[in-house]
């Protein structure tokens, strides 16, 4: 019998050093899709050059037997669709056992106590921790054969090994309602600016609200601070380029040309009639009914859309056209990700559960992801309409320290910016504002 006290202690104490440790700014160019409203920034992990190995493929059917626990934050899914996946599951596993254990508080939280603890679940999602602290914790999984056919591997890689699967992609486009433009006299979607334009043009003529945009809120503004800059500068890396330069933000390039779009929305009357006094709640009721005809959000919120008053078949799904090129792109983040206890006594277990949760549970269309294989089509009705634009999907990157460390020591807030540069009378004015505080910043920190 473990001493209970000691035991209390000890897990007080690696919590606080695991907080510590595992403290980082807010991925805002990875907000995961959840079933919350907003969907939650993610901690950028550590980036690593490094390429993942490949090593021998695990073993794999009735070879396999030992019982594991999979700690999820889906409590939705217990007694319900974790039953059928485990009956499938079965079929080619037969000698494995799966227990579902429900995180019912935080889950990072939770996750980092048990980790404090030494007693990890065999199989759980990877919380914000450093990347470098993943050996301590979890199994590669190189071994599994996924390495070259999944998104996001370097996302949760160390020293060129992967530890981490994301559990499913999430992408930010054009959610409408197809009503509200068939009665507005659109009959396709629009593949360039000036279509896009056009379209709001009639919507707006039609009495219709082209675009919610819950201004007020500032977070639903985060794809154009976020997302879109990076995709017109045809470079994932672009927000860590900040480093190089003391004046980030410039109306020529990625965050001047996407701010510069959505000034224009609100300038043209295509928004709210006073984006000041904007409602969440009520703005999804409004999608759904068709006063309102869009959102630029990502594909977590057609789900929300549908349960907010409409029918799945009244809900479209578009590439944001930000040029007239004609060329579509559109930015891809990655959710939770897999993680298997370096610790379990049925490793090869909890591997195969891993692997068959990424090829065959289906689990990502449940969710509303884009599947976390390349290349696979969604079976969603939304995403295979907007994957059937031939939109390419940009894969972001991790977030430079350096660019966290200067973006907080100068409290930049860049949806809070988009909010300043829309309704300024000069927006070279807002970004002059930033800027200097950048610059400073960076300087302060020895950059």
């Amino acid at each position: 019998m473990r001493n209970k006290l000691f035991s209390l202690c000890f897990v007080i104490i690696m919590v606080f050093s695991l907080s510590l440790t595992g403290c980082g700014s807010n991925n805002n160019n990875n907000n995961a899709a959840t079933a919350t409203d907003e969907p939650a920034a993610t901690t950028a992990p550590e980036s690593t050059d490094a390429a993942a190995t490949t090593e021998p493929a695990a073993a794999s059917g009735s070879d396999i037997s030992g019982k594991i626990i999979f700690l999820t934050n889906r409590t939705d899914m217990i007694g319900k669709e974790y039953d059928e996946y485990l009956k499938r599951f079965n079929e080619k596993y037969p000698n494995i056992k799966v227990e579902f254990e429900a995180s019912q508080t935080d889950y990072n939280q939770q996750a980092k106590v048990r980790m404090a603890s030494g007693e990890l679940p065999d199989v759980m999602f990877i919380p914000n921790i450093p990347n470098s602290d993943l050996p301590k914790y979890f199994a590669p999984l190189d071994d599994l054969g996924l390495t070259d056919k999944i998104t996001f591997k370097d996302f949760k890689s160390y020293e060129g090994q992967l530890y981490g699967i994301t559990t499913g992609n999430s992408t930010t486009g054009i959610v409408y309602n197809k009503k509200a433009f068939a009665d507005a006299g659109i009959t396709e979607v629009p593949k360039t600016w000036d279509e896009f334009l056009a379209a709001c043009e009639k919507l707006k003529a039609a009495g219709v609200v082209p675009l919610a945009s819950n201004f007020k809120d500032k977070w639903p503004l985060n794809d154009w601070v976020y997302s879109v800059p990076r995709i017109i500068a045809g470079n994932p890396d672009f927000p860590n380029e900040k480093l190089t330069t003391d004046t980030p933000f410039t109306m020529d390039n990625g965050y001047g040309k996407s701010l510069s779009l959505l000034r224009e929305l609100n300038e043209k009357g295509y928004l709210e009639k006073d984006i000041n006094s904007t409602n969440w709640e009520q703005s999804k009721k409004d999608i759904a009914s068709g006063k309102f005809a869009m959102y630029f959000l990502g594909n977590w919120v057609i789900n929300q859309v549908i349960g907010a008053g409409t029918t799945s078949d009244n809900v479209g799904f578009f590439p944001l056209p930000y040029d007239n090129s004609g060329k579509l792109t559109a930015p891809l983040s990655p959710d939770f990700f897999y993680a298997v206890a370096k610790n379990s006594k049925n490793v090869d277990a909890a591997k195969a559960f891993v692997k068959w949760m990424i090829e065959d549970s289906g689990y990502e269309d449940f969710a509303g992801f884009i599947s976390p294989l390349k290349g696979k089509e969604s079976n969603l009705t939304q995403l295979k309409e907007f994957q059937a634009t031939g939109v390419v999907l940009q894969e972001g990157t991790v977030d430079d320290a350096k660019v966290t460390e200067i973006t907080n020591k100068a409290q930049l807030d860049l949806p809070a910016m988009a909010q300043e540069f829309v309704l300024a009378k000069d927006p070279q004015t807002v970004f002059d504002k930033w800027n200097k505080a950048w610059a400073k910043a960076k300087k302060d920190l020895g950059y």
